[in-house]
């Protein structure tokens, strides 16, 4: 069984979609909790969905991140248990401190609507071990701010300990400044924490994770994490 949490904060608009496509995935039914709410209930996992929390005012995430249940993820996450922000929720969790650097504007100043490929850089994390090192694939963008930065130290340490997980490519796995579709620093689409527990991405992994979206690409994001709860229950 996995027991997952989806947060829901004003503005979120993808929750219902993540909650639908854990249920299809895993079988069991997932939680919605509110972000006023003090605690997440016990969770295998919890997801930050995509969305616009308090309209992006002042910047993405930042108010969110000091929404009261905030307090709690915050701490179930350096706990040990697995989160998972996407889209809004990435920034949500740089704003919080769980993950280092912020996503700031598109360089094209343009809210951007497509599929992108994605190059897999470590298949060994909670959430991506049911990819293989070096595969492409194709999952959905939807924002306006994902441009990722941080400075070089902190990208120096994210290549150097495998914590860049998903980098934006062609279709056969090249890497430019070309294949960027936000202007990240290194093609970043999705990193994770010291752990590999905490995976914060801006591509929408629940938007094609059956063939009646269009493909499967993201679906694996969630198996991964529904086959390392399996393993850590024995």
């Amino acid at each position: 069984m996995l027991r997952a949490s989806v947060i829901v904060f004003p503005g979120s608009n993808c929750d219902r979609d993540v909650k639908t496509a854990l249920e299809s995935i895993t079988g069991f039914p997932v939680k919605m909790v509110w972000h006023g709410d003090a605690s997440v209930p016990a969770s295998d996992l919890i997801v930050l969905p995509g969305g616009f929390s308090y309209g992006d005012y002042l910047r993405c995430g930042a108010m969110a991140a000091h929404s009261p249940i905030m307090r709690d993820v915050v701490a179930k996450a350096k706990a040990g248990t697995p989160v998972l922000g996407i889209c809004n929720g990435f920034q949500i969790l740089c704003e919080s401190g769980l993950l280092p650097g912020v996503l700031m504007r598109n360089t094209s100043l343009h809210f951007i609507c497509r599929d992108v490929h994605l190059k897999v850089e470590n298949d060994t994390s909670f959430f991506t071990s049911c990819y293989r090192k070096g595969e492409v694939i194709r999952v959905p963008i939807a924002h306006a701010e994902g441009n990722y930065f941080a400075d070089a130290e902190t990208l120096d340490t994210l290549e150097g300990e495998g914590r860049v997980v998903f980098r934006y490519s062609d279709a056969e796995g090249n890497v430019s400044p070309e294949t960027c579709p936000n202007g990240a620093q290194r093609n970043i689409a999705g990193i994770t924490d010291a752990t590999g527990r905490v995976l914060g991405m801006m591509p929408h992994p629940e938007r094609l994770y059956e063939k009646m979206l269009g493909g499967t690409d993201g679906r694996r994001v969630f198996e991964s994490a529904l086959l390392r709860a399996v393993e850590a229950m024995g």
